[in-house]
Formats: structure tokens, sequence, C-alpha cells
């Protein structure tokens, strides 16, 4: 199959919203940074604004302006570290840059770094995260393949990158970075 990536990282500085394969299911995504693409996304998706959603990157310097380190140890730190890249989501706490409704009006973000190739290509490209949901309409079943993603969200997204997802049969598992306490199995 022919890399679409190009026309993907295109269609995220235009402002638009796309689908990426991830560790275990198609994701939608965005630029984090514009609030017209997450009202965008949130409205495909049907999802409530104060859910929040997940920032996705290549890496842990991608994150850090989203995020304020000041009240996290250096061993809680290094838990979320021996977790990445891999399909782990930690909620930490947000910085000024963050987006409330990447947010959900909350004071932490939830982020991961990816081992998926594909994700990792296309925040590398961007230069930067993408806001991250499952590809599927609140409530309905999480797609799994580029036709999951046709049937169910057709024309209301802009570009499919072409892939296939990871290995695992579930969304990332998600934990706040703070206490541990796990907040979705993964």
């Amino acid at each position: 199959m022919v890399s679409n990536l190009q026309q993907v990282v295109k269609a995220l500085k235009q402002g638009q919203v796309v689908a990426y394969p991830t560790e275990g299911v198609f994701g939608l995504g965005c630029d984090p940074d514009n609030e017209v693409a997450i009202e965008r996304l949130l409205t495909i998706k049907q999802r409530p604004s104060d859910k929040g959603l997940i920032l996705i990157a290549a890496d842990f310097q991608q994150l850090q302006p989203y995020l304020d380190l000041t009240s996290l140890s250096a061993e809680q730190l290094q838990r979320v570290f021996a977790t990445w890249p891999g399909p782990y989501t930690w909620v930490m706490p947000a910085s000024a840059r963050a987006s409330a409704l990447v947010t959900g009006y909350r004071q932490t973000v939830a982020v991961r770094v990816s081992d998926h190739p594909l994700v990792q290509k296309l925040c590398s490209e961007y230069g930067k995260p993408l806001t991250s949901t499952s590809a599927n309409l609140s409530g309905q079943t999480e797609c799994k393949t580029v036709e999951q993603v046709q049937d169910q969200l057709g024309s209301q997204i802009s570009v499919i990158l072409f892939g296939e997802i990871g290995e695992r049969h579930r969304p990332s598992e998600i934990r706040d970075a703070r206490t541990e306490q796990l907040l979705r199995q993964g």
C-alpha cells in the first residue's frame, strides 16, 4: 500500500481531522493547538467536550509544552518513562498551553508516547503531538481497519492514514501519573 503520510500531514496543517492506526484501534486526531479542529473532532465523534482527549506523540519532548511537570517527582516521571514508548497513557498535570477541550476542562491532560511506527512517523513529520481518541462514534465499536473507519465515519474526516493497527486488542491503558490509579483498563 502506498504511503499517504504527506497527505495526512498536509490535512493536519490545514486544521482538518484525520484518522490513523494506533496500537490497538484507529484513532481520530487533529492539531492540539487548533480549537476549531478540536471542536470539529468532538462533533464528528459526538463526544462531550468535558470527556477530554489524549495527546499522542512520537517522543516525550513533543508533549512537554502541554505539561506542568513541577508537581511530579523524579520517581513518578521514571514510572511513566518506563512504559514509553508503548500503549500506556498517563494523566499528568497540564500546562496553560493545553486546550480546555483537550483536558476536558481539568487541570490534567492524558498523554502517550506511542510505539506504533506510523504514529511515530506521523507525529515526527508533523512536528508535534496529535489529539487522539478512538475512531468511532461515541458508544459504537472502535474501528480496527481503514474500511471500518470509512463505513462508520465516512466523509466526516478528511483523510485516513493507510496502515494497520498494532497487536493490541484494546485501547491503551490509562493511569494517573501522580497516584498510579488505573483509570481505564488496557
